[in-house]
């Protein structure tokens, strides 16, 4: 018997009386608020995609999908993991499938759109979701990319691999009780990946009341996952990630095929093996050691781990498994002895993808830029008595670090320009106006004109387009070629300080403010097929490599894409004293909580966090339908 409960904002908390009672219970509360997105994670774990929608782009995903063995390598984890892992998984698609046996299609706008009824999970079923969601997060499009860059610009190309040529990214930090209000540890953090509605992550709380295994966790899982993951308070200790910027993909001779005689070795083809045996370890973690060796069993993506408990302490280290080379690029064995490293109550610990010292030789190659971590860092400063406001502060900063780059390849014309971000500034949108003109013209020049037009050698189709796409490439390359032409060395032997002034006098028709065209824009997979999914796009603050990261285009597009896809403050004191919140809502059904966290994330504010029983709504019905 599991009972249902939700907050003012709709948050599903779980009660069970078993494990197995509470993964069921959180499949069936998943059908009732993503019906739609578990079946779309179904049909793209299952190169299903095509059937239902038809198109170049669904076709391309499930060609790859089957070509990278999505179904096949999910199959081979689960039964490579541990019994309880096995029942645990298969219970939350018992619960989908019990939940979707009852439901009617009707209410569910996507499926009606589409005339479509949802498909049955099998056991298995959860991790090719959770692959499908992430096999495209370890660098292949990247990869892809600097095979080109350096086809074309040979030894020049490794302007092009600057730290920051990636564009995962996410935030994570934490102090220790010593700088801290409370005197306990506090952890904040916010993931960035492609905004989209619904969102990928879905607020929970799960509760079992086994009194030989009892645990009371909440954080944010991925939709189709059973657990808790990445982000989580589990009352004594509190945990988040970001990416490690990992090498855990490679093109190669003798692996996956992918298209043009490539293919590609993943860690979780060539161990068959996902991670999942880390889910109960982590609902039933107590202390800082047991989230540690939770994660030892993790498989990909490869992670930055920071966690805290309630007895002070705090640990970094790498989470996820880190293939080991030989000279000639051949995987020889698995990186043993992953970064790691304990602070002390009076440190803070900052991560934000970037290179973290010689140890991440070990770890990767590139690695996102040092200014989302700088910028933290300087906030943090030595402050002592941190709160959960405090760090909503720095949740909230929208200052640029880049524009103190940029601007220097033409002084003078920004001095009116403080470098913030602001959705009502009317400098940051002149000195972005620029910035894309800046880029157009780079990507003009006739030495990068051969970027443009690689040939049927690098033709990856439709999925990978974006990623070779040298407007959107230079624009990340943009602040690193800067650099080099203040330095006295023209990149490519292009004048970028030329090409500089001469985009000032492309700004005759820039919007009044940086709001006016960078609105966030959360997307949906069935936009390109006549679907609204009635998300107003609202002015937001940022910008990419700001710490409030609200990624755009230069000179592609101004509108905010990519960004924190959710935010938290763990505070290790009192868990109501911390704070979350989502783009949108809690529920992908339109309704009450559709999109009733869509002001506050775009203001930069955190909502409550609720635990107490009493100010919880029972919804009664949830357990009457389980026996029904």
């Amino acid at each position: 018997m599991a009972h249902l409960f939700r907050d003012p904002y709709g948050v599903p908390h779980l009660r069970a009386a078993t494990v197995t009672d509470l993964a069921h219970a959180q499949g069936r509360v998943t059908v009732a608020d993503r019906a739609w997105q578990l079946e779309w994670l179904r049909l793209r774990a299952t190169s299903g995609t095509a059937a239902v929608l038809g198109g170049e782009l669904a076709e391309a995903w499930d060609d790859f999908a089957r070509r990278v063995e999505v179904e096949e390598t999910a199959r081979r984890a689960f039964a490579a993991c541990a019994p309880e892992t096995r029942a645990f998984t298969a219970s939350y698609a018992d619960g989908v499938n019990a939940a979707l046996a009852r439901f009617d299609p009707a209410e569910v706008p996507e499926l009606v759109h589409l005339g479509h009824r949802p498909g049955e999970w099998e056991p298995w079923t959860p991790m090719a979701t959770h692959l499908a969601q992430q096999v495209l997060f370890g660098g292949i499009g990247q990869a892809l990319w600097l095979r080109l860059a350096h086809e074309v610009l040979g030894e020049d190309a490794r302007l092009l691999t600057h730290e920051g040529l990636q564009v995962a990214g996410s935030n994570a930090w934490m102090a220790g009780g010593e700088r801290t209000a409370s005197g306990f540890p506090l952890i904040g953090g916010d993931p960035h990946r492609t905004i989209e509605q619904p969102g990928i992550y879905q607020q929970v709380r799960l509760v079992c009341e086994d009194p030989d295994d009892t645990f009371d966790v909440l954080g944010y899982t991925f939709v189709g996952m059973p657990g808790v993951q990445h982000f989580a308070h589990a009352g004594e200790v509190a945990w988040a990630i970001t990416n490690a910027c990992a090498d855990y993909q490679d093109l190669v001779e003798d692996g996956l095929p992918l298209a043009g005689g490539l293919t590609v070795r993943t860690a979780s083809w060539v161990l068959g093996e996902l991670g999942f045996d880390a889910l109960l370890p982590l609902l039933r973690a107590r202390t800082v050691d047991d989230v540690d060796a939770a994660f030892e069993h993790w498989v990909e993506p490869v992670n930055n781990l920071v966690v805290a408990d309630r007895g002070g302490a705090l640990r970094y280290r790498i989470a996820g498994r880190v293939p080991v080379r030989d000279a000639d690029g051949t995987w020889t064995g698995w990186l043993g002895s992953p970064n790691r490293a304990d602070a002390g109550p009076d440190e803070v610990v900052v991560t934000a993808n970037e290179r973290r010292g010689p140890e991440s030789d070990a770890i990767g190659s590139s690695f996102s830029p040092p200014y989302r971590a700088r910028r933290i860092r300087e906030l943090l400063g030595e402050r002592r008595g941190l709160d959960r406001a405090d760090f909503e502060a720095i949740h909230d900063d929208a200052l640029l670090p880049t524009v103190a780059v940029l601007t220097r390849l033409v002084p003078g014309a920004f001095d009116d320009f403080d470098g913030v971000m602001a959705a009502d500034s009317a400098p940051a949108a002149r000195f972005a106006a620029w910035r894309s003109a800046l880029v157009r013209r780079l990507a003009d020049e006739p030495a990068l004109a051969p970027l443009a037009t690689p040939g049927p050698a690098h033709d990856h189709g439709p999925l990978f387009r974006a990623s070779l796409d040298p407007v959107a490439q230079l624009a990340l390359a943009l602040p690193t070629l800067a650099e080099e032409a203040l330095a006295g060395r023209p990149p490519f032997g292009i004048d970028l300080l030329a090409l500089a002034r001469a985009a000032l006098d492309d700004l005759a028709d820039v919007p009044d403010t940086w709001g006016t065209t960078h609105r966030a824009t959360p997307a949906h997979a069935l936009a390109s097929y006549g679907f609204e999914a009635g998300i107003p796009f609202l002015p937001v603050s940022g910008d990419q490599d700001a710490v409030r990261t609200m990624g755009s285009w230069p000179a592609i597009s101004d509108a905010a894409t990519r960004g924190a896809v959710a935010r938290y403050v763990w505070d290790l004191a009192d868990r109501e004293a911390g704070g979350w919140v989502v783009p949108t809502g809690a529920c992908g059904v339109p309704g009450e909580h559709y999109a009733d966290q869509l002001d506050a994330w775009v203001e930069g504010r955190l909502l409550p966090i609720v635990t107490a029983w009493d100010q919880l709504t029972e919804d009664s019905s949830f357990a009457k339908n389980a026996s029904a």
